[in-house]
């Protein structure tokens, strides 16, 4: 049984990780800072249902702490097996008003973690990145030996950014190193800001949605469950360095997102459209080719099938008051 430090393992996909990993026999550690981007009281639930899968004392631990701090890496690496790094700040829009946060926490901590195991090169490392890397490419599905120089958004630069760290400490150490660009991931649990859980939570109260743009935006929406088997593949077949797209492969429009989250809900969306916000791209798709011949990753939830899925999540959660 082996000992996987999760960070950022309070947070919507770190969770689901943890409770996969656990449930698979491993103990958990999370490293996590209990940043307030959204509510804190999320996050804590989150960790409390990772608690509850353990099956002894030692199977679950908790570190609270900032990735950027040595010693709190330093405590949160020792005797660990790998680590699977979820920790950062996520989102485009805000990273154009904080820029410099941006870095200093995902490059920043990024670095700092990896130093933590420097002198361990059989610690096996998974990062997780973003399709956000592929700015405004026109030629789809991306690929991953599509060229990805030229970041539309601070966010998208700092994943960058920590792909060629992890490359070069691989380089130097030696690290089995792994890089996953995920794919807009949604399910249960998904951050309140995201469009799906945004657009639901408005629908249900019948406010108007913000439809940013003339919704022929399209994204490769990626059902929480589909990430979570690649992430633990890629950990699993961790050697080497390696990058790799985790995502549906297939492509939905704004418009027709919208439109699905009325029907799953059974209410009419109100729209009221917007201008295109600075660091949007107009579209995402991955190719999952590479993915799939490495590790067996096969996305197997439709847009669809996800949508109710999280719809019945959030109704259970709004009728018990667990929901901000």
């Amino acid at each position: 049984m082996s000992t996987i430090l999760i960070t950022g393992g309070a947070g919507f996909i770190g969770s689901h990780t943890a409770r996969r990993l656990l449930a698979g026999g491993h103990r958990i550690r999370v490293l996590d800072n209990f940043d307030p981007f959204y509510a804190v009281s999320i996050k804590q639930r989150n960790v409390e249902t990772i608690q509850d899968l353990a099956r002894s004392d030692d199977a679950f631990e908790l570190i609270e702490g900032d990735i950027r701090d040595p010693e709190v890496c330093a405590r949160a690496t020792r005797g660990v097996d790998g680590i699977i790094h979820m920790a950062a700040l996520a989102g485009v829009r805000p990273s154009i008003a904080e820029p410099e946060r941006y870095m200093d926490v995902n490059v920043t901590g990024t670095q700092r973690l990896l130093d933590a195991i420097r002198e361990r090169p059989e610690v096996r490392f998974v990062f997780a990145s973003s399709s956000s890397v592929y700015g405004g490419n026109e030629k789809v599905p991306f690929s991953e030996a599509d060229p990805v120089d030229h970041p539309i958004s601070p966010y998208a630069a700092s994943k960058k950014a920590g792909e060629l760290v992890c490359y070069t400490f691989h380089h130097l150490y030696g690290h089995p190193m792994t890089c996953l660009r995920f794919f807009t991931v949604y399910g249960p649990g998904q951050r309140p800001e995201m469009a799906i859980h945004l657009f639901s939570r408005k629908i249900e109260a019948g406010e108007e949605i913000p439809m940013f743009g003339d919704g022929l935006t399209s994204r490769d929406y990626t059902y929480v469950d589909d990430i979570v088997d690649g992430v633990v593949a890629a950990y699993e077949q961790a050697d080497g360095y390696h990058v790799y797209n985790l995502g549906g492969s297939k492509t939905t429009t704004l418009a027709e997102l919208i439109d699905e989250i009325a029907r799953v809900f059974g209410k009419p969306a109100n729209v009221r459209r917007l201008p295109m916000q600075p660091g949007d791209v107009e579209r995402t798709w991955a190719d999952v080719s590479r993915a799939h011949a490495d590790l067996g990753y096969q996305p197997r939830i439709e847009v669809s099938e996800g949508l109710e899925r999280f719809a019945a999540w959030y109704r259970e959660e709004h009728g018990a008051g667990r929901l901000e």
